[in-house]
């Protein structure tokens, strides 16, 4: 083993992405096809026929969010992003819970999606196996450690896997897309007044499809953990982002009419697990229920990448900075990805779903840690927009363009977050709640730990904006480069294996 120093990339494989990867990044994290499948059921249950209206409203404070994601990540490029951003803009013990809250959200996230990733495959085959526990979890681990195993060989063998994954799901999302605009014998017609708010009542509230649609398009900011090895990721940062949040509110509200117009309120009430299997059956009878599982199926495999991703690269970020454990930032000197962080995560992952699948408590364990994972994120997607609005303080009034991206939107959806936080607290069951907060606190312990060793993490490290135009200016060829602001430092001195 030796040390490598002086990488400013942390050993990271520099410019294994381009901008075109980072956008079918941006749209596998967001998953639409598995979000449609489980999401869509949820919204009509809260909101009944007023469900296009809620992921339309919501896309608006989101895009927001992920504005702030591009302006920050033009200050610093960094696999930590709000985990930095954050600590640089805000406060450092501020930084840290936001990448704590990421990590706890994605491990969740990968524990409850992994189960059903097999159970979909399995019922491609035959229905009745999906029944199977343990033959649905030994399929779904086995998808688990396959892109577990492209995570760690690194961007060398992702970009393929994924721009499969991806484009075919949403080649298959597309066609039904056009074919239920097409389609006759309709069980309800077509109406604008779903996208307003006339329909919410005291049974249907906004409230309650916001707590839903908020989250769903959780994913897309993998792009950002991925900046140190993205080419010109300066200059193009934040667009894989906007545009994965765009292609997935299309995805969202086309679904919902959908489900509207084809299906009705009723039916997606009465069947809430055979939802899909019900809407592609009206759409091609035969075999479009199945097509529809297809593309959940490949839309959950990618997912269960790019959230790998989010929680490795922060974590190797998080190792990189001593404020947790250093063998977290060891780079494997071949593959150039952080394959210790890799192996922790995907282990940890794989013995909380053996758990929940061979006990009872554990199964209501994460039934409930699903619930509570909209808290880490809502609340470190709202200190993004709280970060890019600080950061850019003394140049917010310089133009309108400036007042209005920078500022305005981001700290709408900043707002937006935090409501989402408060009015979730109400919704959520007790362990849900001590889940979801309680991570939050448990993070608290290793920071204050780092912190008494005098870890440079919590050093004053503003964002710097002057910085990042004479950063862009170098990139561009247009200049020297630029010295380094007072009070920062190279990132230096991470273990890279043989």
């Amino acid at each position: 083993m030796s040390i490598r120093t002086g990488s400013e990339r942390g050993g990271l494989r520099a410019d294994a992405l381009g901008t075109f990867d980072s956008i079918v990044m941006a749209i596998a994290g967001c998953g639409p096809a598995y979000t449609v499948a489980a999401t869509i059921p949820a919204l009509v249950l809260a909101v009944g026929v007023a469900g296009p209206a809620v992921p339309l409203y919501c896309a608006i404070p989101m895009i927001g969010i992920a504005l702030a994601f591009r302006h920050l990540g033009r200050l610093d490029v960094n696999a930590g992003a709000t985990y930095t951003w954050a600590a640089r803009a805000l406060h450092p013990f501020l930084g840290y819970l936001a990448g704590w809250a990421l990590v706890v959200a994605t491990t969740v996230f990968l524990v409850s999606a992994t189960v059903p990733a097999g159970a979909a495959t399995l019922a491609l085959i035959d229905p009745a196996l999906s029944a199977d526990t343990a033959t649905a979890t030994a399929v779904g681990a086995g998808w688990f450690l396959l892109m577990a195993c492209v995570v760690a060989l690194g961007a060398r063998i992702s970009p393929y896997a994924r721009m499969l994954l991806t484009g075919t799901q949403l080649l298959l999302l597309l066609a039904f897309a056009v074919a239920a605009l097409v389609k006759d014998g309709n069980v309800a017609d077509f109406s604008l007044s779903w996208f307003g708010f006339g329909h919410f009542d005291a049974s249907h509230s906004f409230v309650a499809g916001a707590l839903i649609a908020g989250v769903s398009y959780w994913g897309w900011d993998v792009t950002s953990n991925l900046s140190e090895e993205t080419r010109n990721s300066r200059r193009a940062f934040g667009l894989g982002g906007l545009v994965g949040v765009l292609v997935s509110f299309a995805v969202f509200v086309v679904f919902t009419v959908a489900a509207n117009v084809l299906i009705g309120v009723d039916a997606v009430r009465e069947n809430p697990e055979s939802f899909l299997s019900l809407l592609g059956e009206a759409v091609w009878p035969g075999w479009g229920g199945r097509l529809l599982v297809l593309a959940v199926v490949l839309s959950m495999v990618a997912t269960l990448e790019t959230t790998l991703l989010q929680a490795t690269r922060t974590l190797f970020a998080m190792g990189r900075d001593r404020t947790v454990p250093a063998v977290l930032a060891r780079v494997h000197r071949d593959w150039q990805t952080p394959w210790v962080a890799t192996a922790t995560v995907a282990a940890l992952a794989l013995l909380l779903v053996v758990v929940s699948a061979t006990l009872g408590s554990g199964t209501r364990f994460v039934r409930d840690a699903v619930s509570g994972i909209g808290l880490p994120i809502a609340f470190y997607y709202a200190l993004a927009g709280l970060s890019v609005v600080v950061a850019y303080r003394k140049t917010l009034f310089t133009s309108v363009g400036n007042l209005v991206f920078i500022g305005l939107w981001p700290l709408g959806g900043a707002l937006f977050m935090a409501w989402i936080f408060a009015r979730s607290l109400p919704e959520l069951s007790g362990a849900a709640l001590a889940i979801g907060l309680g991570a939050l606190a448990v993070g608290l312990v290793p920071m204050l730990l780092s912190w008494s060793r005098g870890s440079s993490y919590f050093r004053p490290r503003p964002l710097d904006p002057g910085q990042a135009e004479a950063m862009d200016a170098y990139d561009g060829g247009a200049g020297p480069e630029p010295t380094a602001p007072a009070g920062s430092e190279r990132r230096d001195g991470v273990l890279t294996d043989f």
